[in-house]
């Protein structure tokens, strides 16, 4: 029961994540699913999709309210997404994809991804970021959006990782979007590539269903309180210090996947030598 409380509890913050720095939703949701629920991490990573997924559904009506949505920006990018996500999530169906090769690719992600938020944080403001942007206008991007949306899209089909931390700059650098609206832009991508890439597990990977009802249920809670804040905190100021806490994350899965395998082979050799 206790850890039940506290695997929603931590549900909550990662709706508080989304609603506030537009990622962070699957880093968060898969460990969270794995290591604090005992869900298997191939289960948890098809839930998380779900999850996140809806959770970022919600998000979309106070960012809606808000005027930080741009269909058009979304339209844009989601359709690479979208294909990528199923395609990566059929392949992670493949008997060779297995979970070991999943946890270290969703590992090396988290360091990825937390590069990205420190960096984002502590050298671009909004203003230089759109500054930025400028010099890329030359070039046509319409080729370079959809690419990143096809490889953040795979991503998300293999590991789950909805790609936040990657579509926000792609948004603010080469669709000159404001922060803000990028991160409410970015939740429609979100919830467009996550249903492709359930679409893919469909049959293929078990999940519990009712544990994944009232995590999202939680996690939308987070989201909503998220989304508020978002007029009184500056995402940017906590994406850095989230980014280092992600990689404590990344670290804690590596020790304990070591740990697990230490175990294993402990186990056998004593076996073997009975």
């Amino acid at each position: 029961m206790l850890i039940s409380i506290l695997g929603h509890f931590c549900a909550v913050c990662v709706g508080i994540s989304l609603g506030l720095i537009g990622g962070g939703g699957s880093i968060l949701a898969v460990p969270i699913l794995a290591y604090v629920l005992g869900v298997p991490l191939k289960s948890a990573i098809v839930m998380s999709l779900v999850i996140v997924g809806i959770v970022s559904l919600i998000g979309i009506i106070p960012h809606w309210q808000q005027g930080n949505v741009n269909m058009k920006t979304a339209a844009l990018f989601a359709p690479g997404a979208m294909v990528g996500a199923y395609i990566g999530a059929r392949i992670a169906t493949l008997p060779i994809i297995t979970p070991t090769f999943q946890l270290i690719l969703f590992v090396s992600t988290m360091f990825l991804a937390a590069y990205l938020m420190i960096k984002n944080a502590s050298n671009k403001s909004e203003t230089e970021l759109n500054l930025s942007s400028k010099y890329v206008d030359k070039f046509p991007l319409w080729p370079i959006i959809l690419a990143e949306g096809l490889g953040v899209g795979l991503l998300s089909g293999l590991v789950g990782i909805g790609g936040g931390f990657m579509i926000i700059p792609a948004l603010v650098l080469m669709g000159n979007t404001p922060i803000k609206e990028a991160v409410g832009t970015s939740l429609v991508i979100i919830a467009l590539k996550s249903v492709t890439g359930f679409a893919g597990y469909l049959g293929s990977v078990s999940v519990d269903i009712n544990l994944m009802v009232t995590f999202t249920l939680a996690a939308g809670t987070g989201m909503l309180i998220g989304a508020y804040l978002t007029n009184l905190i500056q995402g940017q100021n906590l994406e850095k210090y989230f980014g280092y806490f992600v990689i404590l994350v990344a670290i804690f899965m590596l020790f304990e996947w070591g740990l697990e395998n230490i175990f294993q082979q402990w186990t056998i050799d004593n076996y073997l030598s009975l």
